[in-house]
C-alpha cells in the first residue's frame, strides 16, 4: 500500500522505500539508504535498477554529501523526535552551502505545526508521522502570510523587499 505524502505542497503517492537498516537492499525500485551505507557502497548502489536517495540522522554531517548533491535525486533528513531541531540546520546547509536542488524530505516525528518552518529552511517534501491528516496538514503553508526573517525560499527580509519595490 502506497502512502500519500506532501511534495511541493501537493499530495502525491510515495514511490520511495525508506531503508532504516542497511540490509537487505532491494535490487529494484527507488530506495532511501542511510548515509553510512551510501558512503561505503556508492558505486554498487548506483548500478542497481531504480533511483537511490540518502537519509541523514541528526548527528550526520551534511558535508559528507557535498560531492554528491548534483547526482542525488532525494535527500531525507530524520527527525527522531519533535524536540530535535538539528535537521533544520542540516537542510539549510544542504540548500545554501552545498547547492542541493533535488527533493529534500523531512521524515520521522513530523507534524502539521512544523511544515511552514521546515519549508522555510528548504524542505519541499514531508512524510508526516502516523495519525496525521496529510490532506489537512497542507493548510499549514498558509498559516502565515509573510515572515520577517530571511529564508532559503526568500533570502530578502520584508524591509528589503519594500525598499527595493520603492526604488523600482
Amino acid at each position: 500500500m502506497e502512502s500519500v505524502i506532501i511534495v511541493d505542497r501537493a499530495l502525491v503517492a510515495d514511490t520511495w522505500t525508506l531503508l532504516r537498516e542497511a540490509n537487505p537492499v532491494p535490487a529494484h525500485g527507488d530506495i532511501i539508504v542511510p548515509l553510512a551505507l551510501w558512503l561505503t557502497q556508492r558505486g554498487a548502489l548506483g548500478r542497481r535498477s531504480g533511483r537511490t536517495g540518502v537519509w541523514l540522522a541528526p548527528s550526520d554531517d551534511p558535508a559528507a554529501l557535498a560531492a554528491d548533491c548534483e547526482r542525488l535525486p532525494l535527500i531525507a533528513i530524520d527527525f527522531p523526535q519533535f524536540t530535535d531541531g538539528r535537521g533544520y540546520s542540516i537542510a539549510r546547509l544542504l540548500r545554501e552551502r552545498h547547492g542541493f536542488a533535488g527533493e529534500l524530505r523531512a521524515i520521522g516525528d513530523i507534524g502539521r505545526d512544523q511544515l511552514f518552518y521546515l519549508a522555510r529552511v528548504g524542505f519541499n517534501a514531508f512524510v508526516l508521522k502516523p495519525g496525521q491528516d496529510t490532506a489537512a496538514a497542507r493548510m499549514a503553508f498558509a498559516d502565515f502570510s509573510d515572515a520577517y526573517q530571511s529564508s532559503v525560499a526568500e533570502p530578502r527580509p520584508p524591509y528589503r523587499r519594500r525598499l527595493e519595490g520603492a526604488l523600482a
